[in-house]
């Protein structure tokens, strides 16, 4: 009587071989794919990390270029020397805000990915929440310097980015029940919800204040 080739494998020695050979290609597939998913976010943060730092050279430029050029060139020394002084106010609280809205915004991005990726966030949950306190407190001490444009689009966007956190939380916790048909459902409503919310309407909110700044500290002045 033969032997049926298949069960000859799996009855034989090397059985437990396959059967490791299987488990490290399908940890080198996951590996894989996890890199993969890694360098595409890597990549995304960094446009972006690109795009809005030039506000920070641009304003930079400026500077020197007010150090160096005439008196008559630099923003308030036409007028009186309390236009000067609010000028300098406006720029001052711009500094302190702009740095560490980026930061919540990196924060919250470390938190998003890790919450998606099933990876430990308790650490990163805790940081972007403080970096949200921070940025508001900061719009709170720096609103009366702020213009009225570029105070809305900080609110809005501090709001949206605290907005996203709490989605993300919630989908934390959710992973951590017993999985059910509804649950499940109710994990990619909130994982939809915060891609929209951080990969959206935030990076909008980004770039339009972004501007805004660059706008207020390189064309505007005080009589």
């Amino acid at each position: 009587m033969e032997t049926d080739p298949l069960l000859s494998v799996l009855d034989g020695p090397h059985f437990p071989l396959l059967i490791a050979a299987l488990a490290l290609l399908v940890g080198l597939a996951a590996l894989w794919v996890a890199s993969s998913a890694k360098r595409t976010a890597s990549r995304e943060v960094e446009t972006l990390r690109q795009r809005t730092g030039s506000l920070g050279r641009e304003v930079d430029e400026l500077r020197v270029g007010q150090f160096n050029g005439p008196d008559q060139d630099r923003p308030g020394s036409s007028g009186s020397e309390a236009g000067a002084a609010k000028y300098q106010a406006e720029k001052d609280a711009y500094d302190q805000i702009w740095p560490q809205l980026w930061i919540l915004h990196d924060r919250l991005g470390m938190f998003l990915r890790a919450v998606e990726n099933g990876e430990s966030a308790g650490d990163l949950r805790l940081e972007a929440r403080n970096a949200a306190l921070e940025a508001r407190n900061l719009l709170n001490r720096n609103r009366p310097f702020c213009s009225e444009s570029v105070e809305e689009l900080v609110t809005r966007l501090i709001d949206t980015e605290i907005k996203a956190h709490l989605a993300a939380c919630q989908h934390l916790d959710m992973s951590k029940e017993v999985s059910g048909s509804a649950s499940d459902h109710e994990r990619r409503v909130l994982r939809d919800k915060c891609h929209a919310l951080y990969d959206g309407e935030a990076r909008d909110l980004m770039s339009r204040l972004a501007g805004a700044i660059r706008n207020r500290v390189i064309n505007v002045s005080y009589p």
